[in-house]
């Protein structure tokens, strides 16, 4: 059987920050925002990171790269060679925030060795393996597909997942915190057991909130983004949640819900209403709390990975 060689031409590669849980499509469902994180990739003769944007001593760190390990490590299990690669980053999407940093930085290596090492991997390979690494498949999913994703694991490897085109506009405002909050540190304060009329009101809000985006019904996500399974008990983490509920059903809000484990809080605004007077709103009321928080305006995006 023929030695495949490894593929030498020039990688680019862009992906989107998501947002995922939605409030009570806890570790099910995510939605794919108009932030991104860009990569040049060249073969060279030992591995360099240049990096500009946002968190640029974090891209351009070599010592404990998520992307460089991720690459590596695909490649090393699919019995490829390695090749060093020269990295350009322009990254968007905060890191440690509850945007999907992570999943898009693993699905990023994943791409890197499936083009370098020439592997034949479908998109379910890919969502499955960087679903495999981050333990749920809803951020890697959306990042990996675009628009707003809902999915499962399905074995040890494999991912079911449905892509959904919300009807309609879909505005949004993220709130981002100075300070990242650990994945683990979100996961800790969640209790080992809920009620049935806990998990019931759950899965009844999810099926309501994505019957929201299919069908446009903005009169919906006041009550549908309710969550009894994760978000009061990061609450305490995550200030800005309880803060921002607050304005829910006032002019331009539709709902807040944690973006992913937090600490950033996503924002529904409604289309009708001008981005400008709802973001003015959101930041009197912060700064009134004696809160601070970056207001970043984002969208859902139908656009997923692109080479």
């Amino acid at each position: 059987m023929p030695v495949r060689k490894p593929n030498s031409k020039p990688f680019r590669l862009s992906l989107p920050a998501t947002s995922a849980n939605l409030g009570p499509a806890f570790d099910a469902a995510a939605l794919a925002m108009n932030i991104f994180i860009r990569i040049d990739a060249r073969p060279a003769d030992e591995f360099s990171i240049t990096a500009t944007g946002r968190d640029p001593e974090i891209c351009g760190k070599l010592e404990n790269h998520l992307v460089l390990a991720t690459y590596r490590e695909v490649l090393h299990a699919a019995g490829r060679r390695i090749i060093p690669l020269s990295l350009r980053i322009a990254n968007d999407i905060p890191i440690g925030k509850g945007c999907g940093s992570s999943a898009a930085a693993r699905l990023a290596g994943i791409a890197l060795a499936v083009h370098f090492g020439r592997l034949r991997w479908s998109d379910s390979q890919i969502i499955g393996e960087a679903s495999r690494r981050e333990h749920h498949p809803d951020n890697a999913s959306a990042c990996w597909m675009g628009g707003l994703t809902v999915a499962r694991m399905s074995g040890d490897a494999d991912a079911q997942v449905v892509q959904i085109r919300p009807k309609g506009k879909w505005p949004l405002l993220l709130a981002i915190p100075e300070q990242p909050l650990a994945t683990e540190a979100a996961r800790r304060v969640l209790p080992a057991q809920y009620s049935r009329t806990d998990a019931v009101s759950n899965i009844q809000n999810s099926m309501l909130l994505l019957a929201a985006f299919s069908q446009a019904r903005y009169d919906l996500l006041s009550s549908v983004l309710e969550d009894r399974i994760h978000q009061p008990y990061r609450a305490a983490l995550c200030p800005l949640l309880p803060c921002l509920n607050e304005l829910t059903g006032k002019p331009g809000i539709l709902g807040a819900a944690l973006s992913g484990a937090g600490p950033s809080v996503l924002v529904f605004l409604d289309p009708r209403v001008s981005l400008q007077k709802a973001h003015k709103l959101v930041s009197a009321h912060v700064a009134r709390s004696g809160l601070a928080a970056e207001l970043l305006p984002t969208s859902i995006t139908l656009r997923g990975a692109r080479v």
